[in-house]
């Protein structure tokens, strides 16, 4: 695909999300393994090799706005974003990280879900069958325009694959061959994928030889039409009720603190006294708060000293000698030699 869009100087802006690659065949823009180091999330978590990348994955899932942030920038320059995921469809389709970063896209830009399955390991109809389920899985997990991409279509032509999904009794007489029990609940999956074989993009390439990329991007055009006519009014009208459930919770939360700050208001008032004050709205009492703080204050630490000065000189004479005796009794007391 990017060696392609590059011939037709078209370059794509390419993300890679496989933190367990090796060797990357092609020129990645952004590349998750310069973010998280595979092999040290298992070293420091004690994780298996699908743990790892599900850590990984969740790991960058947490600054994936930043990655939205350099998709909306290169906006212009470039037609396409192309991410691959990691092979292994439990750790990318049922993580909560895949799920995240799937929706995040899928809520700003045109997004389609590509599954990639291998034509030549396929022409069992058993492992076929898998694929399809596989496959199914991803559509209703993802709920985005699909297209099943048929590849090495060089070592085996797709063309058996395409007529067991139209029609049945083909598919039927390859299953006959196999007489084992998987062989009859493929028999029954068939008729239940028969409503997902109808509304299925399906295109046969070669990566090796670059032949049916073409097709594809005649597929990817109508599933772009068809997320721009039934997707994105769907996501806009969840980003509404997203928004519109924030404002009530906002609304609801000023509401409460413009009662809690009557409340206070009135209490304050009660204990001041003042009529002036007690005139005041909340809002009057926020904008001349500081004033009436710092002139309290002030009020208050005068009075204090004013009070213990007070009280100092207006002592007894027979008091003031008590206290006079007993600091002397208590300082012969600590000192055992006067």
């Amino acid at each position: 695909l990017a060696a392609h869009l590059h011939g037709q100087r078209c370059p794509p802006y390419v993300i890679n999300l496989d933190p367990a690659v090796h060797d990357l065949p092609f020129p990645a823009n952004i590349d998750i393994r310069d973010t998280v180091k595979y092999k040290e999330v298992m070293k420091q978590y004690g994780l298996g090799p699908n743990g790892g990348i599900v850590t990984s994955l969740n790991l960058f899932a947490t600054r994936f706005d930043q990655v939205m942030k350099f998709i909306e920038k290169r906006q212009n320059s470039s037609k396409y974003v192309i991410i691959d995921t990691p092979g292994q469809i439990e750790v990318f389709t049922w993580s909560a990280s895949g799920t995240i970063i799937t929706e995040a896209l899928a809520s700003s830009f045109p997004s389609v879900v590509v599954y990639v399955m291998d034509t030549s390991r396929s022409t069992n109809p058993i492992t076929f069958m898998s694929n399809m389920l596989y496959a199914c899985s991803i559509l209703y997990k993802t709920k985005l325009p699909f297209i099943v991409v048929m590849n090495k279509t060089d070592i085996i032509d797709h063309s058996f694959a395409v007529e067991w999904m139209q029609d049945f009794e083909t598919f039927q007489d390859a299953l006959n061959q196999e007489t084992s029990y998987v062989s009859n609940l493929t028999r029954s999956m068939s008729l239940v994928l028969d409503e997902f074989y109808s509304s299925l993009k399906v295109v046969g390439v070669s990566a090796v030889l670059g032949t049916g990329l073409d097709d594809f991007f005649v597929q990817l055009s109508k599933a772009v039409d068809e997320y721009e006519r039934e997707y994105r009014p769907e996501y806009e009208r969840l980003r509404k009720t997203l928004e519109n459930a924030q404002n009530k919770q906002k609304r609801e939360q000023l509401e409460h603190l413009w009662k809690d700050m009557g409340s206070v208001c009135v209490q304050g008032n009660t204990l001041a006294g003042s009529d002036d004050a007690s005139a005041m709205g909340p809002s009057e009492l926020i904008l001349t708060r500081g004033t009436l703080d710092e002139e309290e204050e002030r009020e208050s630490d005068t009075d204090d000293i004013d009070h213990e000065v007070t009280e100092e000189s207006h002592e007894e004479p027979a008091f003031r000698n008590f206290m006079q005796e007993t600091r002397m009794k208590y300082q012969r007391r600590s000192n055992p030699n006067e």
